[in-house]
């Protein structure tokens, strides 16, 4: 499959991305199990290739570190996954918290995956954002009544246009004076 196909699939768990590829063929859930485990090991040893922070990420995460903004992951992947790849990319210490779909006995877009997150955090929610690239992340925004900031080419079946967000970024250049129109 092209690699736009394949992006629409991404981010909504990985049997959800193998059946549509499947053509929603009906499978034993023994061999969906397997297929699934088969998925995630490779995913796993394979998660860092090709990835690379969007541009001025570190510096807006340095940024946020002098302004003491605490900062979490809320990710649909294994929470496992999440960190070993935050750790691949030289991310995972500018963050207080990692909630994977497996943390807690639900996941976004349920508003619990984000306001246990806040709580923990000892955040407060009239001064949180969420930010994503998905309609699951936005709905998860919606949820938890958060104003949501859009990454532009993210992993979604929608277009930038049919998922509501406050604002839309390309990249992080610049992303500390967004941010602190909300501070």
């Amino acid at each position: 499959k092209e690699l736009v196909e394949v992006k629409k699939n991404v981010g909504k768990g990985a049997w959800v991305m193998m059946q549509k590829s499947l053509k929603n063929k009906t499978i034993n859930k023994e061999v969906q199990k397997e297929m699934t485990k088969e998925f995630v090991d490779f995913y796993g040893k394979n998660i860092a290739n090709n990835s690379k922070p969007i541009e001025g990420l570190f510096e807006f995460l340095d940024w946020s570190k002098t302004k003491n903004i605490s900062l979490a992951v809320c990710t649909n992947k294994e929470e496992r996954l999440a960190v070993d790849l935050l750790k691949k990319l030289k991310l995972f210490d500018y963050f207080e918290y990692v909630a994977g779909h497996d943390t807690f006995a639900f996941n976004k877009p349920d508003a619990r995956h984000l306001t246990n997150v806040i709580e923990i955090v000892g955040g407060d929610p009239k001064r949180t954002i969420m930010v994503g690239d998905s309609e699951v992340d936005e709905m998860a925004a919606i949820n938890a009544k958060l104003p949501f900031i859009l990454v532009a080419d993210g992993y979604t079946e929608r277009t930038i246009e049919q998922i509501k967000h406050d604002v839309l970024i390309k990249d992080y250049v610049g992303f500390d004076k967004i941010i602190s129109k909300y501070l």
